[in-house]
């Protein structure tokens, strides 16, 4: 029995699990039906469990709408990334975009549903001199279009990072690379200049400068990088501002562990 009961319980996390995850990642809320298709389930069992994750805090009802409820951020704050990584590093990263006037963020390798991986945007520093761009807090973009996805990858032991380059690749751009022997190649040439650049892979007219932050027990690998307009994308002024960035960053880390 209590087998059973253990495995109907893990079916049951499982689920609400997956509609937390069909939360829309801009904070806008879902209807019941949206989350129901976004995690798969029957109207009737997402209803079900959604009640329960409102009652609990972990979801909130508003005007027909569920968003991520108090005690769900609340737990979210507890996890190391965020006590550890974000906290070191958003001083740099203001910093940074004070320094630059470029956006700054900083992201870690998380898995994917398909078994891979992805970035996870943790922090960022913006402001009204920074162009658009996609990364915005608690977003999963590709590893391989993205600079600090890239940064990730060529820091990776070759066990670690060989599952994460089999492919396919999305096609995010015409300028995204996507063929498996290319971004090999490109991960080699960012090993050798010693940081990852990529132009256009995500979004037309940008391009991002990225470095790896070195690795930590109990810290996912993780890189900060900038995101500027392509003709912007001055190396030799960005540079020198990141590696100092990412220096700082893990001088704080040090401290704090």
């Amino acid at each position: 029995m209590a087998g059973r009961t253990s495995e109907a319980g893990a079916s049951v996390l499982a689920r609400a699990a997956r509609l937390l995850a069909a939360l829309p990642a801009d904070g806008s809320g879902a209807t019941l039906r949206e989350l129901a298709e976004g995690a798969g389930l029957p109207p009737s069992t997402a209803h079900r469990i959604a009640a329960e994750l409102v009652r609990l805090g972990q979801l909130e009802l508003v005007d027909g709408r569920y968003a991520a409820g108090t005690a769900l951020w609340e737990l979210g704050e507890r996890a190391p990334i965020v006590r550890r990584l974000r906290e070191a590093a958003n001083p740099e990263l203001t910093e940074l975009y004070d320094r630059t006037g470029e956006n700054a963020h900083l992201a870690v390798l998380v898995p994917a549903p398909d078994g891979t991986g992805e970035v996870l945007y943790l922090a960022r520093a913006s402001g009204a001199r920074a162009i658009p761009t996609l990364a915005r807090v608690g977003v999963r973009h590709p590893l391989h279009a993205t600079g600090v996805g890239r940064a990730i990858l060529a820091a990776l032991p070759d066990a670690v990072a060989t599952p994460l380059l089999r492919g396919p690749f999305a096609q995010i751009t015409p300028f995204t690379i996507t063929d498996p022997a290319r971004l090999r190649a490109e991960l080699a040439a960012t090993r050798d200049r010693g940081y990852a650049l990529t132009r256009q892979e995500m979004t037309l007219g940008n391009a991002s400068l990225a470095l790896s932050l070195t690795s930590r027990a109990g810290l996912p690998p993780a890189a900060i990088g900038v995101v500027t307009h392509l003709a912007s994308a001055d190396e030799q002024r960005l540079m020198p501002l990141l590696r100092r960035a990412a220096s700082a960053i893990e001088a704080r880390l040090d401290v704090s562990a």
